[in-house]
């Protein structure tokens, strides 16, 4: 097949997403498919009539995956490098690319292509593209109609709020809430702009911050427990794998700089913890209408409860992230997971 492995794009884990592209990429080149690994937003700037070379460019442009960094991207570096210096989303030739593809492996992560915007976009140019469809990947991106759902749908979930820029200055009383309290952006990923407060001073000062990255964020009780994850395919949740980072939380240097994090899969819990955390993941896939894969992430506390925080609708793919794991453990090794993905996403073509 001829594949388009989208990364990249204008979101903070742009540089994660390029790092599971690259690993996508190089998988299913291994595997015998004609692949291209593409930036999003910066394009393939090429002879519009010689658009076909580019599946059998020898290196797969996967030069675009050098160099990622474990600190957070520079994206007004990212737009000023842009030849065109377009202010449109999508960049040169990414279309027209996209369309001569069989199908468009989804490797990007937060913002535009996993808030269900581009998926929206794929839907009415004809292109088929991998992982949910853009209803689901809307609900699960708004962190605060992930929480609505959960509650009405019975996913165990903390109790929390959502809380728009213009009312940042409510006090926590006023909500609801009490120190200590987690602070995280409405639709960010990779842990970043989430702070764990526990003064006043600190409250406000998460508070600036995080609204730094968008208009809303959501603020709940902290819960002190274990940290889990646990991936879905085709409605069927995976082995239960256990986060362990050696500082403070799984945050995005915990996530991406090695060596920082232990991870065990299947985690070492007892069965009925694993099955619960499995059966959340199940419903929580299903309330958010979501379809072929996806990834929740839990706490586990020392009342014996499960919370799921939220829901990733486009997770990690490098061979060493959490899904990929969970996969292995399963019994499927990364580059048949990669074609199980594109299966399982194409089936819903031919439904």
């Amino acid at each position: 097949m001829k594949i388009v492995v989208l990364a990249g794009g204008l979101s903070t884990e742009r540089d994660v997403s390029l790092s599971s592209g690259a690993g996508i990429c190089r998988t299913l080149r291994e595997r015998g498919h004609e692949v291209l690994l593409l930036d999003v937003y910066l394009g393939l700037p090429y002879d519009a009539d010689k658009l076909e070379e580019v599946f059998t460019l020898p290196n797969a442009n996967l030069e675009i995956a050098e160099g990622i960094k474990t600190t957070e991207p520079d994206l007004e570096a990212v737009k000023a490098s842009r030849e065109d210096q377009s202010d449109c989303f999508l960049g040169p030739n990414v279309i027209d690319i996209c369309r001569m593809a069989d199908v468009v492996f989804m490797a990007l992560h937060g913002d535009v292509g996993e808030n269900g915007k581009l998926q929206a976009t794929f839907d009415i140019l004809g292109i088929k593209y991998t992982g949910p469809n853009y209803l689901g990947s809307a609900l699960a991106m708004d962190k605060g109609i992930t929480k609505q759902i959960f509650k009405m749908s019975g996913v165990p979930t903390p109790l929390g709020t959502a809380l728009k820029k213009a009312k940042k200055d409510t006090p926590l009383a006023e909500l609801g809430l009490k120190l200590p309290v987690v602070v995280k952006p409405c639709s960010g990923g990779s842990s970043i702009g989430v702070y764990i407060v526990n003064t006043e001073e600190e409250y406000k000062d998460a508070i600036e911050k995080s609204f730094k990255y968008e208009d809303e964020v959501v603020i709940e009780p902290y819960i002190k427990g274990r940290e889990f994850a646990c991936g879905i395919i085709d409605g069927k949740a995976l082995p239960v794998i256990e986060i362990i980072p050696k500082t403070g939380f799984f945050d995005y240097t915990n996530k991406y700089q090695a060596g920082a994090t232990e991870e065990i899969c299947p985690a070492q819990i007892p069965d009925e913890v694993a099955e619960r955390i499995q059966r959340a993941t199940e419903l929580a896939f299903k309330s958010l209408k979501l379809d072929v894969y996806s990834r929740a992430d839990f706490l586990w506390d020392d009342n014996n409860d499960i919370y799921c925080l939220e829901v990733n609708t486009l997770p990690g793919m490098t061979s060493a992230s959490l899904l990929p794991q969970e996969a292995a453990a399963a019994g499927i090794p990364y580059g048949e997971l990669c074609e199980l993905i594109i299966a399982k996403s194409l089936e819903r073509y031919n439904a």
